[in-house]
């Protein structure tokens, strides 16, 4: 069986859900030793999920439970024993005076770094009295996409900036290693001398004249899928909260509001 079909197995078992931050508790002590990120044990680890799932590792630490590391790859996030002998795909929570989802804050966390990283290369629509600043990964071909771009003069006039990242949504490459049509179309509307223009007409239902240039495509679709995006839209706040689906501009503002608040 290949890396491919064995990681597609091991996925097709996890359903996903919209999570909302809770309130951080402090990590239990280790009972267990956890190799730290120097140790060849840790080393081992990290080669034998590489080797095995073909996962590229962008950092593997101690969690807060006893004989676990938290493991952070080009597919998400993934709990593996400290042995590397087996691996979990799933949501850790802890359970101290609140009930909180550590696996969502680490994801937040790499969710504002990302976001850091591409705030070049996104398309803007800046509110005049902006209040608050959404991501939003987007593909032309989403329905709800198209319905949210639609209304992006209820969200500017909430004072919410919206930018976009791509997310295509059939896959970066076909089964013949050839790009795909979606992504050939968000990379033209990305290296559109207006790109917010291309996009607007786009997701109207127009053409997309072909462009190519050096835009980081690929990488903001392979960003989505490590922080959890499986659709679009898929909203993230300012703080690395992910809302998944379409929001109408009224109850996103509300929950911007709560957000914001720390409610």
């Amino acid at each position: 069986m290949s890396k491919k079909y064995l990681f597609a197995a091991l996925l097709s078992v996890v359903s996903y859900s919209n999570v909302v931050l809770a309130e951080s508790v402090t990590p239990v002590e280790n009972s267990v030793m956890l190799p730290s990120p120097e140790t060849k044990k840790l080393n081992l680890v990290k080669a034998k999920l590489s080797n095995m799932l073909g996962f590229k590792i962008a950092s593997i630490k101690p969690s807060p439970m006893a004989g676990v590391v938290e493991v952070i790859t080009d597919q998400g996030l993934f709990y593996a024993s400290a042995d590397g002998n087996f691996l979990l795909h799933g949501k850790m929570y802890g359970l101290g005076e609140n009930v909180s989802n550590l696996t969502e804050e680490s994801l937040a966390q790499v969710r504002v770094n990302g976001m850091a990283k591409f705030s070049d290369d996104m398309i803007v629509f800046p509110a005049k009295n902006e209040k608050h600043v959404i991501t939003v990964f987007t593909d032309i071909t989403c329905g709800y996409c198209r319905k949210m771009h639609d209304q992006m003069a209820d969200y500017n006039d909430k004072g919410i900036t919206v930018r976009y990242l791509a997310y295509p949504r059939a896959g970066v490459k076909d089964r013949a290693g050839r790009y795909s049509q979606g992504f050939k179309d968000l990379r033209s509307i990305w290296c559109h001398e207006d790109p917010q223009q291309a996009l607007t007409k786009a997701k109207s239902g127009s053409n997309v004249a072909a462009r190519i240039c050096d835009k980081p495509i690929e990488d903001e679709f392979n960003f989505g899928r490590q922080v959890g995006v499986t659709g679009t839209p898929a909203i993230m706040l300012a703080n690395g909260m992910m809302v998944p689906g379409y929001q109408d501009p009224s109850k996103l503002f509300m929950l911007l509001e709560s957000a914001q608040q720390g409610g």
